[in-house]
């Protein structure tokens, strides 16, 4: 494949102050892998340098109204975690993007994700193809959960998807190393941002991993 940045699309997801800021109330939880991966700084650089390089950058920030009315009245499992700890509320600092990755004009802020995979709820495909951007590289929160589920979904969709592997964190490093090596090869080219900056522009070989 050609990864011409004109056709290339940085999904970054769930940069909010809620995961990535002293005083976000999910931030303790993913510390230790975000200080692990240097997951911001790298992806502050990858931001700056795909701009630069004329890559579309796309931001899927997660939201909900001050009851959660939006999801099941007896949410369980990773949403429950959410509802219990009241992350992502609409207006709060807590659902903001950081500000050291705060869009652009030209950016694209994907809204109405509600959910795990960025598609689910959302426009983001339509925008994708309305724009020819058939190429995808994920970056974000959490590893195994909301870029496992975009991914996975990407794949099924015919995008060509490589997952930024120094850009993500979640809940603990086993989890994170797992999701890495045994689930993301399976649906993307796993590669850190040095790597992906490196080869936009040029032939890239999506292998991945198959029956193995």
């Amino acid at each position: 494949m050609q990864l011409s940045a004109d056709r290339t699309a940085l999904v970054l997801i769930e940069f909010q102050n809620d995961f990535t800021t002293e005083g976000g109330v999910l931030h303790d939880g993913v510390k230790a892998v975000m200080d692990s991966t240097q997951m911001l700084p790298h992806t502050i650089e990858l931001v700056r340098q795909a701009r630069e390089a004329s890559v579309q950058i796309v931001h899927v920030p997660i939201s909900f109204t001050e009851d959660y009315h939006e999801l099941n009245p007896t949410p369980y499992g990773i949403l429950k975690g959410v509802k219990d700890a009241g992350a992502f509320k609409k207006g709060t600092w807590g659902a903001e993007i950081i500000s050291d990755l705060h869009p652009h004009p030209e950016d694209i802020i994907i809204e109405g994700k509600r959910g795990l995979c960025g598609f689910a709820s959302t426009n983001l495909d339509f925008i994708l193809r309305s724009r020819g951007l058939q190429n995808i590289a994920l970056a974000g929160f959490l590893t195994n959960c909301c870029v496992e589920s975009t991914m996975r979904t990407a794949y099924e969709k015919g995008y060509y998807v490589m997952t930024l592997t120094n850009c993500c964190a979640t809940l603990s490093q086993g989890e994170h190393d797992n999701a890495l090596t045994k689930d993301f090869p399976m649906f993307s080219q796993p590669m850190t941002h040095q790597e992906f900056l490196s080869s936009v522009g040029t032939e890239v070989e999506l292998v991945g991993k198959g029956y193995e």
